[in-house]
């Protein structure tokens, strides 16, 4: 007689069990860049590529006083701009790219961040991320931002595996439940940047610790 062993799969009602209680702990969930408008937003997006945003909040609090529109960026240069950013990662290249986004809002947008993604990722450092970050957060589109964080817990907890950030992405938009997509952005990387974090997840003090499928779960 062989025995049957039940192997847990993630299914829509557990999904549906993970976002109700991640909505429950934290109803309005939002980015932790700091912005007063969305060109603020964009920058502080483009300037948080491989940063935290600890990091980027701590420039952009003095760029932002001294430019804070893409025709007073521009005026800055890249020279001036670097001045403000130096201790962003890659703040040479990022420099260089936003100089030449803000030239593009001006001529091409009206000084206005374009509520459109082929729009968006035409300008210069902005990838799929970052055009889903702005599309959801500026402009309240379901989009969902697949970074390092979101991508470790939507493979890690069964949520939505996938091999690369698109597969991920796409899996997302497909198994997150209607209702929770505008705000999945924002749970999602938030527990993965407290929670279940790389190295050593605090599976003992996760809300959804009994719904997900991590084999080696460090329960303490």
């Amino acid at each position: 007689m062989t025995l049957d062993i039940f192997i847990p799969v993630m299914n829509k009602n557990k999904r549906h069990e993970i976002f109700t209680r991640l909505r429950a702990h934290n109803p309005e969930p939002t980015t932790e860049l700091n912005y007063n408008s969305t060109f603020e937003l964009l920058i502080a997006v483009i300037l948080s590529a491989q940063a935290t945003d600890k990091g980027v909040n701590k420039a952009t609090v003095e760029l932002f006083k001294a430019a804070n529109t893409p025709e007073k960026i521009y005026a800055l240069k890249e020279t001036g701009l670097k001045k403000y950013i130096k201790t962003i990662g890659l703040y040479n290249s990022k420099a260089k790219n936003i100089i030449k986004a803000c030239k593009i809002l001006i001529d091409k947008h009206g000084s206005q961040v374009p509520e459109d993604r082929a729009a968006l990722e035409a300008l210069p450092g902005v990838g799929r991320k970052t055009a889903n970050v702005i599309l959801n957060t500026a402009f309240g589109q379901p989009t969902i931002a697949v970074d390092t964080h979101i991508f470790r817990v939507a493979n890690r907890t069964g949520i939505a595996p996938g091999k690369n950030v698109v597969e991920v992405e796409k899996k997302l938009l497909k198994f997150v439940p209607e209702e929770f997509k505008q705000d999945a952005h924002h749970w999602l990387i938030l527990h993965g940047r407290y929670t279940c974090i790389a190295r050593k997840p605090r599976c003992g003090s996760c809300i959804i610790e009994d719904l997900c499928e991590f084999k080696d779960k460090n329960i303490e």
